[in-house]
């Protein structure tokens, strides 16, 4: 008898119906074919355990069971119930008139329980296209799942479950979330709050520009300085997702079933790799391609800390991404493509030994160590960073100060305050949300400069040698600078605030 089953496939951040064909015959042997990898090549034996250990049994007969459309590759071991149950049918073990109604995906234990699987989320999402009834899944994947509306999503925790639900008619428990109310429940804020931060006042306010048009930055201090302590509140500061940039979000950490309980992501993520990344766990990619920490922090933050640490390939693979916002991983016989718009934030030292600049320090590195560690960081990566500042260390006078300073609740009101002003002017375009996201038409637009702040830009171009891209950097700044002041024209304050911003462009830092 030929019976059969639906599961799915995640490719980038998209998913694909998988037809599982289970056909019974005379003879004996066990082929699967459709090009499964070797998780699930292994499947025959967690299924033959399973269904044993549950009152049920792979006959000795010719079993073939083709994983349609085959020339795809699949991988994981989220197809076992998938198999499990095209078995039972095809062999007259269970009753399934409803088969073709229900997606269903899982991974076996031996005695029959279920794990997790991952990219539940976009599975969802397909099984709703496709005109599924319902979505049949492990417990732990079901209220990620569960944010689709409009299917019925079932959380199972045993095999028999399911054969019970298809064979016997009992009822499974539908898992059903209110998103809105989901969401808007997680949006609390972070541990981390820019009111523990003492002094810095001019690194707020960068942070705050930063935050305000989405622009990344790069921090210069000596050890101590507080450059990570100021990194880690930036993500407390961010306006609030929205309900599309959650589900963008949480799709991503869906496909490397890293959702936890709550289903929807509301918070941004805050991604901090180490210095020895490499450049597939960085970007993306391997031989069943994956997304990497720039995609895992997409509508969020990625902190790189002590910059001129990683090696220098890995910092240049970022280049193209933090243009495009979109990364695109290219293999042989397919193409994925994950998004990646994310703010860049990177702390440094300013040298090896870390005091450059600093007079009360002893001068430990050499100018050809100097230009070594400096020239680790391309001029081209620099060109994409908005903002550059340095950080000085806090005199202990405003260290032992006990007045808080003011909290990221009130810095996030001016942020969002801004970002409102930014979504209005750009609600014509689908790719643009705020001012980093602008293109050289919408800056020509949207950032007229009077005839004095013109001649100061020059001047500033032509004393400081900036790129036509750092030209740039500064007008979305000082557009970004404009909306935090609710001011609609770019003027003279707001450009020379902006220029201000380019440290890393002074001669006595790179060159």
């Amino acid at each position: 008898m030929l019976k059969k089953v639906f599961g799915s496939a995640v490719f980038g951040v998209e998913a694909t119906t998988i037809t599982v064909e289970v056909n019974v015959d005379k003879g004996i042997g066990y082929h699967l074919v459709g090009l499964p990898d070797n998780a699930i090549k292994e499947s025959n034996f967690r299924i033959a355990a399973a269904l044993q250990n549950n009152g049920y049994r792979i006959p000795g007969k010719k079993i073939i069971i083709n994983m349609s459309p085959a020339d795809l590759r699949k991988e994981g071991s989220a197809y076992d119930l998938t198999l499990a149950i095209g078995i039972l049918a095809s062999t007259g073990q269970i009753k399934a008139e409803d088969l073709d109604r229900y997606l269903i995906m899982g991974e076996l234990s031996l005695d029959g329980s279920l794990q997790p699987i991952k990219g539940a989320l976009p599975i969802a999402v397909k099984a709703r296209e496709e005109g599924f009834k319902g979505f049949i899944l492990p417990i732990q994947n079901a209220k990620e799942a569960a944010i689709v509306n409009d299917l019925e999503v079932y959380g199972v925790e045993n095999i028999k479950q399911v054969i019970h639900f298809f064979d016997k008619g009992e009822a499974l428990e539908q898992t059903i979330i209110d998103t809105r109310k989901e969401f808007e429940k997680n949006l609390n804020y972070p541990e981390f709050d820019f009111a523990d931060v003492k002094g810095q006042e001019g690194i707020k306010r960068c942070m705050e520009i930063a935050a305000a048009g989405g622009h990344n930055i790069i921090l210069i201090g000596p050890p101590g300085a507080g450059k990570t302590m100021l990194a880690k509140r930036l993500p407390s500061i961010l306006p609030p997702m929205t309900l599309h940039e959650a589900l963008e979000t949480t799709k991503i950490h869906s496909v490397v079933g890293r959702v936890k309980d709550t289903g929807l992501m509301a918070q941004r993520p805050f991604r901090s790799p180490h210095h020895t990344i490499s450049n597939v766990a960085l970007v993306g990619g391997g031989s069943y391609p994956q997304p990497g920490e720039i995609s895992l922090s997409h509508n969020g933050v990625l902190f790189l800390d002590e910059l001129p640490e990683f090696k220098r390939e890995v910092l240049e693979v970022m280049r193209q991404p933090l243009e495009d916002r979109e990364v695109t991983i290219s293999r042989a016989k397919f193409t994925v493509t994950y998004p990646s718009s994310f703010m860049l934030v990177a702390s440094m030292n300013p040298s090896p030994g870390g005091y450059f600049n600093d007079p009360d320090a002893p001068v430990t590195s050499s100018p050809a160590e100097m230009q070594r560690y400096l020239g680790k960081i391309s001029g081209p990566l620099l060109d994409r960073i908005d903002i550059h500042i340095e950080v000085t260390p806090v005199p202990f006078e405003k260290l032992s100060d006990d007045r808080k300073g003011e909290t990221s609740v009130d810095i996030r009101k001016r942020v969002t305050a801004a970002r409102d002003i930014q979504s209005k002017r750009f609600s014509d375009s689908e790719t643009v949300h705020y001012n980093a996201q602008m293109n050289v038409k919408q800056i020509r637009k949207h950032c007229v400069l009077d005839d004095a702040s013109k001649e100061l830009l020059k001047t500033a171009m032509e004393r400081l040698n900036l790129s036509a891209r750092a030209y740039d950097r500064i007008l979305k700044v000082s557009r970004t600078i404009a909306d935090l002041e609710g001011s609609e024209q770019v003027n003279g304050a707001h450009i020379s605030e902006a220029i201000q911003y380019r440290s890393l462009d002074r001669e006595g830092w790179l060159g």
